[in-house]
């Protein structure tokens, strides 16, 4: 903003140099809080570099001592090892709920039952969560031992057109020539 353009707006003196001396103060506040800004990332800057001089200085030192590097080194591959572990521990864990709640969702009755009939080294878990090999091997079982699912009450058979069965045979014998 410039006093040429405030003068153009019809400003006089005394408002003019009202309005420079506001828009200075906001000016000296946005670069103090800049200032503030660009001194932080200086001092972050520095400890970065510090860290990393210290780091350099500690992979030095571990270079010439043999028994400190010996160390860092068992030490690095029980990590990976753990990690490795974890890991698998953790999958293993995920497959075996996805696979819980699959079998529930098919209704079996006894899911501990029907895990010996199943394949595990056949169903895999993707990152998602969505099973393979399950599905098919469940409709196996399904045909082939059918009692491991509940599929509810069965109804009772009803001969004659559904009407029930009557339980003495001369009497439906005498209904059938009555009619």
């Amino acid at each position: 903003m410039k006093r040429n353009q405030l003068k153009d707006l019809g400003l006089d003196e005394d408002q003019i140099k009202a309005v420079m001396d506001l828009n200075g103060e906001d000016i000296n506040n946005a670069k103090s809080g800049n200032d503030a800004i660009v001194e932080e990332n200086n001092a972050l800057k520095a400890q970065i570099a510090e860290r990393d001089k210290d780091l350099k200085n500690l992979r030095k030192n571990a270079k010439d001592n043999e028994e400190l590097s010996n160390s860092y080194k068992e030490l690095e591959t029980k990590y990976k090892r753990d990690t490795a572990e974890l890991t698998s521990k953790l999958n293993q864990t995920r497959l075996t709920s996805a696979v819980d709640r699959a079998l529930s969702a098919s209704k079996v009755r006894d899911t501990k039952a029907i895990k010996g009939f199943l394949d595990m080294d056949k169903v895999k878990l993707d990152e998602q969560g969505n099973l393979s090999g399950l599905d098919e091997q469940i409709k196996e079982i399904h045909q082939t031992a059918p009692y491991i699912f509940d599929e509810g009450t069965k109804q009772n058979y009803e001969p004659n057109n559904g009407t029930p069965a009557t339980t003495d045979p001369i009497q439906a014998m005498v209904d059938v020539f009555k009619k």
